[in-house]
């Protein structure tokens, strides 16, 4: 097999666990999140972007790893990861918080499609070696990325339902403690003030 082949079938293939684990651990947790925090565990995951400048550093990557490629990279992802790192920062501004969770999301997708496409063009397959330490990242980390990019749009774009629980339902959670615990408790803490005043 040559390494172009087994590039590309990494590449492919990278998306298929993060796909599972997304839908099984991931999704199932992130969907009925309060939006901002939903935003903001997505948000932790992209300020580390800032690690694609290392396309760009001498030593870590090949020499003949092409710079049209390298560099678009490299500043795309800082640019998400930077664009990330202020939507975590303005989280209680929501003025500002909301324009850069789509900012982020926005230039992240782009950079990575245009990385794909600058992939084809440079002929990155039968370069790969070149990528040398960074090839984790196309194979294992960007499959990651992109998923949660459309996971954070479609979060953003959703309609918001937070259906108040009805009154004295066992469902209800208050403070990450179901009503029907949280009674319980009072009980027993109405019964200790009674004994000690007896």
């Amino acid at each position: 097999m040559s390494p172009a082949t087994i590039f590309d079938i990494q590449l492919v293939l990278g998306y298929v666990p993060w796909l599972i684990c997304f839908g099984v651990y991931f999704w199932p947790r992130l969907k009925p999140m309060d939006r901002v925090e939903a935003q903001r565990a997505i948000a932790i995951l992209h300020a580390f972007r800032f690690f694609g400048l290392v396309f760009i550093l001498p030593g870590v990557v090949g020499p003949d790893l092409p710079a049209g490629f390298a560099e678009f990279a490299a500043y795309g992802d800082f640019a998400t990861g930077l664009l990330a790192i202020l939507a975590l920062l303005t989280i209680r501004a929501r003025f500002f918080f909301w324009p850069l969770v789509l900012a982020y999301n926005i230039v992240g997708i782009v950079d990575l499609f245009v990385d794909y496409y600058h992939g084809t063009v440079f002929n990155l397959a039968a370069l790969s070696g070149q990528l040398a330490a960074t090839y984790v990242i196309p194979i294992v980390y960007v499959p990651l990325l992109m998923i949660t990019h459309f996971a954070a749009l479609y979060l953003l774009v959703r309609p918001q339902s937070n259906p108040a629980p009805a009154h004295g339902s066992d469902s209800a959670v208050v403070d990450g403690i179901p009503a029907a615990e949280q009674t319980m408790l009072r009980q027993g803490a109405n019964r200790n003030s009674i004994d000690r005043c007896r």
